[in-house]
């Protein structure tokens, strides 16, 4: 891989999107937290970007970037906390600001400058910081202010070195992408990565790894997990067994429908049926994380006992993406929800590692990386649904009554949805069982049942998103079906909150 732009960790939360826009560039990117400068020499980087995070750079345990870095003759941008830790390590002046900022800002660019080529004088960009930069280093300068900080930018162009007090990564900064766009160009990348050459790296990387390994693959029927599956098929051909469980909380005819559809693929397809095992272990269990844990604890016991079964299984593949690694918690970054094929998992599991060949890639380098491997569009284009499936959304307790009321009502909502042809404008899109009932009147009679809340949102990585906004005359009909065709549901939402602040799930 001849160009790289190396993006060091600090913990901020949406850090990934940094390694999502690099990569809309065609330049590869990495996410690494703690590298001493030894490694990332060795790395040999185009150029690097410093994060955001959640500490003050003069606290006790603050984490910050080898002062070397800066000798080392590329670009730097730091964005947010990396720009406070770069004013500091080079002799400026951090501190506490008066007014902190938090949202969407008004912020002016005060001169030209490479990093701000196309992007207009006065732009909208997100703010969220307590701390700023009250002096700029020797022989920096300011490039860009807002209200409330008088240093929103700043540049010392010599030695190609850059720093945004907002957050250019996120959708609501409106040139964000042009801002990062100009980076690649400062560090005088080729942008000439593809997919293709990832898919064929892995493919290798894959067969030097596990060599004559035997190799259990988690499939769900998703576009992760199937993704992953058949890029192992490639590797290790017929050392490869995919294990399909369906834990009793899937959508309405999902298990029939993912058998057939890997009907016709090489992978030793076998389909474990353990609903009744996996509502006994959720019983009683309301709290989110818990649930997930659960799930994600017995997903290994099923696979460790098929591996018994099958004879000795070294390797256990999932499809575990990059969004599921940084809400899962990466290094010093929160946790939003633990993934249960991340977070998830037990502590001991017996296989010899776990394999997760697509943990670098977010949802739509997927999609391309599996149509580089030729699976069908109809696969390749379908909407993700979580591992611990309906069980994190039905709000609290999960029983069998529940998640028929879901799978009824997710049903008609997606059958409207495609009779209106407006699912290809959509991301995702499902109903979630609430924990609330209310008062109704079915038939002049008065009723007491539960609520479904309908989602739908619009995103291009999973890490941000919108909520779509569905023709009413469709949102009207789903309602209407579902409180006259589900048994126990007399009221119908719908959740029109963006990503942040809320998860695009319900739990």
């Amino acid at each position: 891989m001849s160009e790289m732009i190396l993006v060091l960790d600090f913990g901020g939360q949406y850090n990934q999107l940094i390694a999502r826009r690099v990569r809309e560039n065609n330049v590869y990117c990495e996410v690494h937290t703690g590298l001493s400068i030894e490694k990332i020499r060795a790395l040999n980087p185009s150029g690097i970007i410093l994060t955001g995070g959640p500490q003050s750079v003069y606290a006790a345990d603050s984490l910050l970037p080898p002062e070397e870095i800066f000798s080392l003759n590329v670009p730097i941008l730091g964005i947010c906390y990396g720009a406070q830790a770069m004013a500091k390590i080079l002799g400026g002046e951090v501190k506490p600001a008066q007014v902190s900022e938090y949202g969407k800002t008004e912020v002016e660019i005060l001169r030209a400058s490479k990093l701000f080529v196309n992007v207009e004088q006065n732009s909208v960009a997100w703010m969220s910081h307590t701390d700023r930069i009250f002096s700029v280093p020797e022989n920096f300068l300011v490039t860009a202010s807002t209200a409330n900080c008088p240093v929103a930018a700043m540049e010392n162009p010599e030695k190609n070195f850059y720093a945004v007090q907002f957050h250019p990564e996120v959708i609501h900064t409106v040139k964000g992408k042009k801002i990062f766009s100009n980076f690649v160009d400062i560090c005088g990348c080729k942008r000439d990565w593809r997919m293709s050459s990832f898919v064929a790296d892995s493919v290798a990387k894959l067969k030097t790894k596990i060599g004559n390994g035997k190799v259990l693959c988690a499939l769900s029927g998703g576009v992760d997990s199937s993704v992953a599956a058949v890029l192992l098929s490639r590797a290790v051909g017929k050392n490869l067994t995919c294990v399909f469980v369906d834990h009793g909380l899937l959508r309405k005819n999902e298990a029939a429908e993912v058998e057939a559809a890997f009907s016709n693929y090489d992978l030793n397809f076998v389909k474990i049926d353990a609903g009744e095992r996996f509502l006994s272990k959720l019983r009683g269990v309301t709290e989110p994380e818990r649930k997930r844990k659960i799930i994600g604890e017995e997903f290994i016991r099923v696979f460790e006992e098929v591996a018994k079964k099958i004879g000795a299984v070294d390797y256990l593949v999932q499809g575990t993406i990059y969004p599921d690694v940084i809400e899962s918690g990466l290094g010093k970054s929160a946790v939003i929800k633990s993934h249960h094929n991340v977070g998830g998992l037990p502590d001991f599991v017996d296989f010899k590692e776990i394999v997760e060949p697509l943990r670098l890639l977010f949802k739509d380098e997927v999609r391309q990386a599996g149509r580089e491997l030729d699976l069908p569009e109809n696969l390749v284009s379908r909407q993700p649904f979580p591992g611990p499936g309906l069980g994190i959304r039905i709000i609290g307790e999960v029983t069998a009554e529940k998640v028929k009321i879901v799978q009824d009502a997710d049903a008609i909502y997606r059958e409207e949805i495609f009779k209106a042809g407006v699912d290809k404008n959509l991301s995702q899109y499902f109903a979630a069982l609430t924990n609330m009932r209310s008062v109704g009147v079915m038939g002049d009679g008065r009723t007491y049942d539960f609520a479904i809340a309908l989602r739908a949102v619009q995103t291009d990585d999973f890490m941000t998103a919108e909520a779509a906004q569905l023709p009413w005359d469709v949102l009207s009909r789903a309602a209407n079906r579902i409180v006259n065709e589900v048994k126990g549901v007399n009221r119908v939402l719908y959740d029109c909150t963006t990503k942040p602040p809320a998860t695009i799930e319900f739990e």
